[in-house]
C-alpha cells in the first residue's frame, strides 16, 4: 500500500469514527398520568421504510411542535396565508415530503357573517390558499385534499369578533400517517 492511499484510508476511518461519535442517542420517557402519577403506556404504529436523519415519522405528529399546529386561521373576508403560519404550513409540508404515503385533508371554513355560497367559496379559497403554500414547500398535491364546509361547522357559536375569529380557519387532519 503506498502512502498516498495509506492516508486516504486513515482519513476515512477518522470520518466513521467521528460520524459514529457524533450520533446522538435519545431515551424517551412514557408519559405520565398527571392525576395518579403513574406511567401511561401507549402505542406508537410500527414506523415502515427508511428513516433517513432529521425525517418525520409517524409518531411526530403526535410529539412535535410544530406538526401539532393543526389550525390556520384568517383574517376578515381573506384567503391570503398569515405570515404567523407560514413556519406551521412549512412542517406539514416536509412531513409530506418524508412520508410519501401521508395523506391529509384541508377543510376550509368561515364565520357566519355573508351568504351560505359566499362563505362556501371562502372556505374553498382559504383551503386551496393552504394547499399551495404546502405544494409550494415541497408537498406533494396528491397527498392533499381541499374541502370547505363554508359556515356550517363552527367551533364558536356567539355573535363578536373574538368568537368570529376563531371560525375562520383550515384545519389539518391526516387520514393516513
Amino acid at each position: 500500500m503506498n502512502p498516498s492511499s495509506a492516508s486516504k484510508l486513515l482519513i476515512v476511518a477518522a470520518m466513521c469514527t467521528l460520524a459514529m461519535a457524533c450520533s446522538k442517542k435519545v431515551k424517551e420517557t412514557p408519559p405520565t398520568d398527571t392525576r395518579t402519577g403513574t406511567t401511561t403506556s401507549t402505542t406508537i404504529p410500527a414506523d415502515t421504510g427508511p428513516r433517513t436523519a432529521g425525517a418525520y415519522g409517524p409518531s411526530d405528529l403526535d410529539s412535535d411542535a410544530c406538526l401539532r399546529q393543526r389550525v390556520v386561521y384568517f383574517d376578515l373576508d381573506q384567503d391570503t396565508l398569515k405570515p404567523e403560519y407560514q413556519a406551521v404550513v412549512n412542517c406539514h409540508a416536509k412531513y409530506l415530503r418524508d412520508r410519501p404515503s401521508s395523506r391529509l385533508t384541508l377543510d376550509g371554513h368561515a364565520d357566519e357573517r355573508g351568504s351560505r355560497d359566499y362563505n362556501m367559496a371562502l372556505g374553498e379559497r382559504r383551503a386551496q390558499a393552504v394547499s399551495s403554500a404546502m405544494q409550494a414547500a415541497g408537498g406533494s398535491a396528491s397527498q392533499l385534499t381541499a374541502n370547505s364546509f363554508g359556515e356550517e361547522k363552527p367551533v364558536c357559536t356567539e355573535s363578536n369578533e373574538e368568537c368570529w375569529s376563531k371560525n375562520r380557519r383550515v384545519e389539518i387532519s391526516y387520514s393516513a400517517r
